[in-house]
């Protein structure tokens, strides 16, 4: 790394910050840092996380916990096929006092968004949510106006129920930074959910341990993050190898790749490095890069996933040996 950014990244002080942080929101969400991580990763990777999970694992509480720890606002969106577009991002009402438009911002407008159930919305509803996503902007009536910074999409779909549903197309797919699962807790895990409830104990409970500003600094430490350029070809490699796996009908884009990259910077930073391993790319690439593959029908007979092209490749294509 050049000696002027690592003039401006302090890892003891980012270390501290994102310590505070994991700490905070795994007070409720028990026993799933790797999910905490995630999150936490696709916040200051400026992304958006895409949660496939049954109901009642605690999605609604990473959401919650994780703007209270930020100290930043937070909104909930119940999608259901009557939201209309204007019901997310916001309308202009007509004030007789001052005889002209006034915009009323919508709920997306918060620096955390739970898209709750973002299937169960029909399709000209979920595209309102694009614009939001990639330009982190809203357009109404012809006038542009500026989301919250930081801001996070964390978006849910329940894989059991999808009578009535609308499957994301790829193009929104490709927006979300990180598709997971939280998945069910541990024992002692759940032993310690019921103890905080039986305490009292709420999610809303939670103080900010960080300010805004911190975030927005976390956020500025990870763009300074080094990656050698072995990293990048690694990168384009692993991305470029699951466009040629059998049974795939359509690879990993190039804002695949790109993902990838803002990616493994967070993780860097959020592990304490100033550059960027092998080990980093590898580690996200299924979160990253699978919810962007379709298979055909070859595959879709044969049980590939892209989770599975995924590992396929990361086996295959050859990472970068230190030097």
């Amino acid at each position: 790394m050049s000696s002027s950014r690592s003039a401006t990244l302090d890892l003891d002080v980012t270390a501290d910050t994102i310590s505070r942080i994991t700490a905070s929101v795994g007070t409720f969400i028990q026993g799933k840092g790797e999910v905490i991580e995630l999150a936490l990763i696709c916040l200051l990777a400026e992304g958006h996380l895409l949660l496939d999970d049954v109901p009642g694992v605690g999605k609604t509480s990473l959401a919650r916990a994780l703007a209270n720890s930020l100290g930043v606002s937070w909104n909930r969106l119940q999608f259901t096929p009557d939201v209309l577009p204007s019901d997310v991002t916001g309308v202009s009402v007509y004030n007789q006092g001052t005889t002209s438009f006034e915009f009323h911002p919508g709920p997306v407008f918060a620096s955390v968004v739970l898209a709750d159930e973002i299937n169960r919305a029909t399709p000209r509803t979920q595209s309102a949510l694009l614009e939001a996503m990639e330009e982190r902007t809203v357009s109404v009536d012809g006038t542009t106006h500026q989301l919250p910074r930081p801001f996070l999409v964390i978006a849910t779909q329940n894989p059991v129920d999808m009578a009535g549903t609308y499957p994301l197309p790829e193009a929104q797919l490709d927006r979300f930074l990180m598709r997971t699962a939280i998945g069910y807790p541990s024992h002692s895990a759940e032993v310690d959910v019921l103890t905080n409830h039986h305490r009292g104990s709420s999610v809303s409970d939670l103080t900010p341990v960080v300010t805004p500003q911190q975030v927005q600094m976390l956020i500025s430490s990870a763009s300074m993050v080094e990656v050698d350029g072995s990293i990048l070809d690694y990168i384009v490699r692993l991305t470029g190898a699951t466009r040629q796996i059998g049974g795939v009908s359509l690879g990993a884009s190039p804002r695949g790749s790109v993902g990838l990259l803002r990616a493994a910077r967070a993780r860097a930073l959020v592990h304490g490095r100033a550059f960027v391993t092998p080990g980093d790319v590898q580690t996200l690439s299924i979160p990253v890069l699978a919810h962007r593959i379709v298979m055909d029908v070859d595959g879709e007979t044969r049980g590939v996933t892209g989770a599975s092209v995924c590992a396929e490749v990361i086996e295959t294509v050859p990472a970068p040996q230190p030097n």
